[in-house]
């Protein structure tokens, strides 16, 4: 009896360890990719969606062909780069990470693992790449560059009359000093004056945009992730003293933001799907790819915000707009 429990234990001991090494097999047919992104808010979750469903629809389906560890930094730098050193133990075949600040944690922490980037408005800034044609390094991927004299020149199509324009962003966050910087020289061309609101966290995006109130004509969110987090806070004050606020992305217009000429990330974050595929199937490498920016931009509106400020959409813009928000 003591010996038929005997070879039963060792039975199970050996269909245990056959059940561990199959897994481990299975793991390693798998492609493993890490994706990093520095806060949530539904335009950096837009650009991940769109990057996994281009591999979804290309073969490589969640759970079967691929598996993500999808991690996310809170808006703190602290994580992010937590996150990275977590990755440059974990090993995984690619890294994907959106936003600046996420791509500049990871690409510190690994050096020999191809990472794409998207959400990141100046790589070469941001000393990821040597440069956008060829990079030289392990990163690639997309800029998030919007066309910021286009997105001026179209508060002007609304409010002619503007004289200042208010921008509130975070210094901290490279991407978006670059932005500034531009829009410096943008709002000089065309006559305005720039006032800045700079903030550090996203429960400071509400002060912010009351100390601009009763400063400037219109107001201008970059693609900055703090602010864009909390866009709500500046529509509310945009709406409550009828200031026109022009965005720097779509997915702020579809949170009531006026209008943009400006980024979809869910495109973008395609674009950098199609990008991972040629690196998934050795038909490139990080170094040799050109960063890319995003293929065209896209003209969207916004009908309730336009009425809530008491604005008229020139006839021009809704006859040329490529999506209109808030129309029955």
């Amino acid at each position: 009896m003591e010996k038929l429990r005997s070879r039963g234990f060792v039975g199970v001991v050996l269909l245990v360890f056959l059940f561990l090494v199959t897994s481990v097999i299975l793991a390693k047919d798998k492609i493993s990719i890490a994706i990093t992104q520095i806060v949530e808010h539904p335009a950096l979750d837009e650009a991940r969606k769109g990057f996994i469903d281009v591999l979804a629809e290309n073969g490589y389906v969640e759970g079967e062909q691929v598996v993500y560890d999808i991690q996310n930094a809170q808006g703190e730098m602290a994580n992010a780069n937590t996150i990275a050193q977590k990755f440059a133990l974990d090993r995984p075949d690619l890294i994907l990470a959106i936003s600046t600040p996420s791509a500049i944690a990871v690409a510190n922490a690994v050096n020999d693992i191809p990472i794409l980037i998207t959400a990141v408005t100046d790589p070469v800034d941001a000393g990821l790449v040597e440069s956008n044609e060829r990079p030289g390094t392990n990163v690639t991927g997309t800029n998030d560059m919007n066309p910021i004299r286009e997105q001026f020149e179209l508060i002007l199509k609304f409010a002619p009359e503007t004289k200042s324009v208010g921008i509130i962003y975070n210094a901290g966050e490279s991407n978006s000093v670059v932005q500034v910087n531009i829009a410096k020289e943008v709002a000089k061309e065309l006559g305005l004056k720039l006032v800045e609101a700079s903030v550090s966290s996203s429960t400071e995006v509400l002060t912010s945009a009351n100390s601009l109130a009763d400063r400037v004509d219109a107001i201008y969110v970059p693609t900055d992730n703090t602010v864009v987090s909390s866009i709500e806070s500046v529509v509310m004050v945009a709406e409550k003293n009828k200031i026109p606020l022009i965005a720097g992305e779509e997915n702020s217009v579809k949170r009531g933001a006026l209008a943009t000429v400006g980024i979809n990330y869910y495109r973008l974050g395609r674009q950098t799907g199609e990008m991972a595929l040629k690196i998934l199937k050795g038909e490139a490498r990080p170094e040799d790819m050109p960063v890319e920016s995003q293929k065209e931009y896209r003209l969207v509106l916004n009908v309730d915000a336009a009425e809530a400020i008491g604005v008229e959409i020139p006839e021009e813009l809704l006859e040329n707009a490529d999506e209109i928000y808030g129309e029955e």
